[in-house]
């Protein structure tokens, strides 16, 4: 509850504590297509935050760590009882000219869709599984910048990532890019580089290479407005007989806070995805996703989050025919009230829909949930 412009005076040391309890009826706890169960479950999900330094402007040197479990408990189905993780360690490193910051994302996934930590009641759905899948997903990100002259800087990039799913299709992928900035004005910069990659999968897919030529922007965040645009090609090639797929490639992210109690944030994309459980297969994914927040009276607060995704499959191996297409999509109005500084509750409402061209997959599902927060 609250979200807001980053602060501009850093703290020299930062600790949080939230501890979250929702109730949470769901009508199709299965994700199934034509045979829905309906259960109550209690979600019990503290997180932690502790900081060094500037780990809200990320302009200084910093360094944070996040860790959310979160533990499911159903009324009817004990067996689906789940226990999921989010870690989250960054920090970064500035000398004046040199700035690089490291970062480690560790999500471990019993059978709930738990997308972030600001997401924790499923906005997005696993609709590559269908269902309510074990997934643990690792992902390093390394980046360095350095200033060549008052308007030009290096970008180098690396990337490890990781997406392990037992007894399906498992895969890892290192990438590496270098870019070249133009501060075209003094809070906006223009890049232009390149990416490259290599990603393992697990049989029958086979391993895949990648280059990608992209352009950035990037609008350095102020009291009111930050944004963040790339768009490029990606050429994936395939070993064995599939020829070389070639497609578009983008990421948007938005925040904007036209009043101090208004916040809107909007994301997008698109990538490539090996699919976990349709063999020798890939997906592009298209995402649009965006969050409004709005605070009445200094204790009311009304949002609205709605996204769409496309995922479409195709054929990393010329022997495999891949049809699928998936349309999938979700709006949750909520609404929060302040009680004091430290408690706040709330209820919220989440409609998910998945619209495939193969029955099987698609899903209806609706949640009703309540929550209570508490602030140490």
């Amino acid at each position: 509850v609250g979200e807001g412009p980053p602060s501009s005076q850093p703290r020299r040391f930062y600790y949080g504590l939230l501890f979250t309890v929702r109730g949470v009826w769901d009508d199709n706890i299965f994700l199934s297509h034509s045979h829905k169960t309906s259960d109550y479950y209690f979600a019990i999900e503290p997180q932690l935050t502790l900081g060094i330094g500037d780990i809200q402007g990320r302009s200084r040197s910093y360094l944070r760590l996040d860790y959310m479990p979160s533990g499911l408990l159903y009324v009817n189905h004990s067996d689906e009882d789940a226990f999921n993780q989010l870690i989250h360690l960054e920090g970064g490193y500035s000398t004046g000219r040199l700035r690089l910051s490291l970062s480690q994302d560790v999500v471990l996934l019993q059978s709930a869709n738990l997308n972030s930590f600001i997401d924790t009641t499923g906005l997005w759905a696993n609709t590559d599984a269908s269902a309510p899948t074990r997934m643990n997903i690792f992902n390093t990100r390394l980046r360095a910048e350095y200033d060549l002259t008052g308007k030009l800087y290096l970008q180098g990039e690396i990337d490890s990532y990781t997406y392990f799913y037992p007894n399906n299709i498992s895969d890892y992928t290192v990438a590496g890019g270098l870019y070249l900035y133009y501060r075209w004005l003094p809070k906006v910069s223009v890049g232009v580089g390149g990416t490259f990659g290599y990603n393992w999968v697990d049989d029958p897919t086979p391993n895949q290479s990648f280059e990608q030529v992209n352009l950035r922007l990037n609008y350095e965040v102020t009291a009111k407005l930050g944004l963040y645009a790339s768009g490029g090609v990606e050429f994936r090639q395939f070993d064995g007989d599939r020829s070389t797929y070639t497609t578009p490639v983008f990421e948007v992210g938005l925040s904007y806070y036209p009043f101090e109690a208004t916040t809107f944030t909007l994301a997008a994309g698109r990538r490539i995805y090996n699919s976990g459980f349709e063999p020798g297969q890939d997906f592009t994914n298209s995402y649009v996703i965006g969050r409004f927040q709005q605070r009445l009276f200094h204790r009311v607060y009304l949002g609205l989050a709605a996204g769409y995704e496309n995922a479409n499959y195709f054929a990393a191996d010329d022997n495999v025919n891949a049809t699928r297409d998936d349309n999938y999509w979700f709006i949750e109005p909520s609404l929060d009230l302040l009680i004091t500084r430290w408690l706040s509750t709330g209820v919220y409402y989440l409609h998910r829909e998945d619209d495939s061209n193969v029955d099987f997959f698609g899903f209806e599902d609706n949640q009703v949930g309540v929550r209570a927060t508490v602030r140490f």
